[in-house]
């Protein structure tokens, strides 16, 4: 297990992955979002800290122009590519 300064150098250097590689992610067809959060293999979280990259639907590799291509990993950081649907923001009271 490791100890807690470890785990801070860690989400740190996520977060700088993150920061440095979202705008690129976000011109990519379809996503919606980018965050850090656990991966999820065949709808089960794996406890592996990863970059979440949220998309409306996932597209087949082949129907995707090349850029679009979510890559598997970032820096060494795992990315995971989760469907969510299109997001909209909520109105406030009464709307």
């Amino acid at each position: 297990m490791r100890n807690g300064g470890q785990e801070v150098d860690e989400m740190a250097r996520i977060r700088a992955v993150k920061s440095a590689h979202e705008a690129e992610l976000m011109r990519k067809a379809n996503v919606v979002g980018v965050g850090i959060g656990l991966r999820q293999r065949e709808g089960k979280y794996t406890g592996e800290v990863a970059l979440i990259v949220s998309v409306t639907h996932k597209v087949p590799l082949e129907e995707l122009d090349p850029w679009d291509v979510i890559p598997e990993e970032i820096d060494g950081i795992p990315v995971d590519v989760q469907a969510v649907g299109t997001l909209r923001a909520l109105g406030g009271p009464g709307e």
